[in-house]
């Protein structure tokens, strides 16, 4: 991967795990042939897939269950406030029901980034999806565009999945020092309260003062070994900000 596309892919992560809402486009069922586009908002798995939770009497809804293809677009203004020269990230692939033995799992993760969504479980019509993706088209300004590789986009089941509770434990009990120094390093903040609540195989969430943000890597980690070298790496790579 050369250098301009490993940073529009590193833009594009951060774009993805950064912001919880997009404009969600389905294959309209009443329209035949015209995309129907709705507002929602969504989490991203460990891997780059987005979860959705809908009412089955959403139009989106029904229109999946007609045809699975469907769209998100995800937008972020720069701060020249020129609209054109926004970043966009446009995410093509499969919106269907999460299977059974993963909902519990999407449910948690749910309510850890949208803790508002807890009310909607005590409605019957609610459900989880998924849209894994398979195309995906950047736009981080005028003259950054691109279609990024579908390797590190398409759905995987990361090996550190069974073990990511004990993962976070341990980092927020033993290395909570590497945690701070990381957080200031991408994010300019300090707080020596800051713990990390999830991991992805880009990266990690961490919760500070009420807030959730974004730590990432620099490359992929699909299982634990990989997973503990990125962190190691990050530790000495961000050690002048420890407190």
């Amino acid at each position: 991967m050369n250098d301009k596309i490993k940073k529009y892919e590193l833009s594009a992560t951060n774009l993805l795990r950064s912001t919880n809402s997009g404009i969600l486009s389905t294959i309209s069922k009443a329209y035949k042939g015209y995309p129907f586009g709705s507002y929602v908002t969504f989490i991203t798995g460990p891997d780059r897939s987005i979860y959705i939770y809908a009412s089955t009497l959403a139009q989106h809804t029904k229109n999946l269950f007609k045809d699975s293809k469907a769209c998100i677009t995800l937008s972020r203004e720069k701060k020249d406030d020129d609209k054109q020269n926004s970043q966009r990230l446009t995410l093509m692939g499969d919106l269907e029901p999460v299977n059974e033995n993963d909902k519990e799992y999407i449910k948690n993760r749910f309510h850890t980034f949208l803790p508002e969504s807890k009310k909607y479980s005590k409605m019957h019509d609610f459900d989880f999806y998924k849209l894994s993706l398979h195309k995906i088209r950047w736009i981080g300004g005028f003259g950054e565009i691109a279609w990024l590789k579908n390797k590190n986009w398409k759905p995987h089941s990361p090996k550190w999945l069974s073990t990511e509770i004990q993962m976070i434990e341990h980092m927020n009990e033993d290395h909570q020092n590497v945690i701070y120094s990381t957080f200031k390093a991408q994010h300019g903040k300090a707080d020596k309260k800051a713990k990390m609540i999830a991991l992805c195989v880009d990266g990690y969430f961490i919760e500070s003062r009420g807030e959730i943000f974004y730590i990432n890597f620099d490359d992929i980690c699909l299982n634990a070994k990989s997973y503990r070298e990125m962190l190691i790496s990050q530790a000495k790579q961000y050690r002048k900000f420890e407190q």
